[in-house]
């Protein structure tokens, strides 16, 4: 079974951003990137499956072949999973004209214009990457992340294994979780998040067409092992929800900082109120300050 579909670009477009994202893991065995593509392979709908984007200029092909059948058509479904991959559902030019002129901010809009966020395939992707990313630096959660799907051993007809679902990191025992390299606490977060999400307690599907923010948010901090940073980053590349606070992620006040050509650290607090003046921005705001370079003229 195949779904296909072209969506049309703006002129700001920003195809590298989409494509680092997805060349995280050199390993290759989930996706494969090239200058111009993304492949990967997920499970979608239950069945291992294989999405391929491609780039063209003011143009992106997706195309998506599942080992076998499922029962419904989800044409609709497959291209807003795309367009909210490309991040062509956050409205950027408001953002980008509101604060072009602002003293700081402003640097970075004309350094980086067009920028959005990568979004993962699922939000159930996003939730667990940022789970396995906790504490951890980004090298160490690629491969601890690599480990995973290579436990639940998913392969697509294509040759690469599918980043799992909830019901198969479920059908790991807690041990092999262990003897992955997750601890103790991160195994369990990860097992309490998937029964949550195959029992439908954690409606990750639905919540993508309405995005009950506050909703989500309660029933993600009810889990041990999920705080807020998990719960705005989670939106953030699961749902493309751009006013999450991203203040307790080092990487946001090492940028502010050179932003703002500060001597010292800049605390947590302070990232806080600094990124509070951009709402509802505030998460788009910590993707420019990822983005920047390490030293602002």
């Amino acid at each position: 079974m195949q779904f296909s579909c072209s969506i049309p670009l703006p002129a700001t477009f920003r195809p590298g951003d989409i494509l680092a994202f997805h060349r995280r893991d050199r390993q290759e065995i989930a996706e494969r990137v090239n200058h111009a593509s993304v492949q990967k392979a997920m499970i979608w709908c239950g069945a291992p499956a294989y999405l391929s984007i491609s780039f063209e200029p003011g143009l992106a092909k997706a195309s998506l072949v599942i080992d076998g059948k499922i029962a419904e058509d989800r044409q609709p479904i497959f291209e807003g999973m795309v367009r909210r991959m490309l991040g062509l559902t956050q409205e950027i030019e408001i953002f980008e004209e509101r604060y072009r002129d602002h003293p700081q901010l402003g640097i970075l809009i004309a350094q980086q214009p067009g920028l959005r966020v990568p979004v993962t395939a699922t939000p159930f992707e996003a939730l667990t990457w940022a789970v396995t990313g906790q504490q951890i630096s980004v090298n160490a959660a690629v491969s601890l992340r690599r480990k995973l799907i290579g436990a639940t051993n998913t392969p697509h007809s294509c040759g690469l294994f599918c980043y799992p679902d909830a019901r198969r990191i479920l059908e790991l025992p807690e041990e092999t979780l262990r003897q992955a390299g997750f601890s103790t606490t991160k195994t369990r977060t990860l097992l309490a998040l998937s029964a949550l999400v195959a029992d439908n307690e954690l409606p990750l599907d639905a919540w993508v067409e309405t995005l009950p923010v506050d909703v989500i948010r309660e029933k993600l901090e009810a889990v041990r092992g999920i705080g807020p940073w998990t719960v705005n980053y989670g939106l953030l590349r699961g749902f493309g929800w751009l006013d999450g606070s991203l203040h307790g992620d080092a990487a946001v006040r090492r940028g502010l900082q050179a932003l703002l050509g500060a001597q010292d650290k800049i605390s947590e607090e302070n990232t806080k109120v600094w990124l509070a003046q951009f709402s509802p921005w505030r998460a788009l705001v910590g993707a420019h300050l990822w983005a920047a370079p390490v030293a602002i003229a």
